[in-house]
């Protein structure tokens, strides 16, 4: 170093400081967009990508609503009462073995229509023109039936209803039981939506 040259440590420590700073920013900068694109994005989503829903978050006698390709997915959690309930409407309800439904194999013959007789999940789809049926839990809904009703779907587009394991009525507009989707149980609160047992 020559005798006019100074170094200047407070500028040398602030320099280095700032490109520090500036290259973690830039490092930031390209790992959250790549980081991001390892979800499904909006059009993946829409073209059937798996959905996977924590089922600790639902209440009892509560509803969720999620999509799924598209349409929603409506996952109810039944109390005791409720699952007591679908025996009682049995003979009110067109299809109660689901015979003509479209639903996975793995509920076929379950009164419930589920894996799990806690949780409910089918589509929010009425079966007539494609409307969104709308949760009346409330059992004893003198506009639904009073004593009859225990609780369930109802579509006010055309009166179709449906209890609480998407069976549709006697004497309504829809020809079917609400859908249910292909879905397994990835651990005992967290269910993927989309596909049959984890296969693709």
């Amino acid at each position: 170093m020559s005798d006019g040259e100074v170094v200047n440590e407070g500028r040398r420590k602030f320099l280095t400081a700032a490109t520090s700073v500036v290259g973690a920013a830039g490092a930031v900068g390209f790992l959250v967009p790549f980081v991001g694109s390892w979800n499904p994005s909006a059009k993946a989503k829409a073209a059937g990508a798996p959905v996977t829903i924590n089922l600790a978050k639902i209440a009892p006698g509560q509803m969720i609503t999620e999509e799924w390709r598209g349409k929603p997915v409506y996952v109810v959690r039944r109390t005791q009462e409720a699952l007591e309930g679908l025996k009682k409407v049995t003979n009110d309800i067109s299809d109660p073995d689901s015979q003509k439904s479209v639903q996975p194999e793995y509920v076929a013959g379950t009164e419930g229509r589920s894996i799990n007789p806690e949780f409910m999940i089918m589509l929010g789809v009425c079966t007539h023109l494609g409307c969104a049926p709308k949760f009346r839990p409330d059992v004893g809904a003198k506009d639904l039936g009073g004593d009859a009703w225990q609780g369930g779907f109802f579509c006010p587009c055309h009166g179709s209803k449906f209890d609480l394991a998407g069976r549709v009525y006697k004497g309504v507009p829809a020809p079917i039981n609400l859908e249910i989707p292909p879905h397994f149980y990835e651990t005992d609160s967290i269910v993927v939506i989309g596909k049959d047992g984890g296969a693709a």
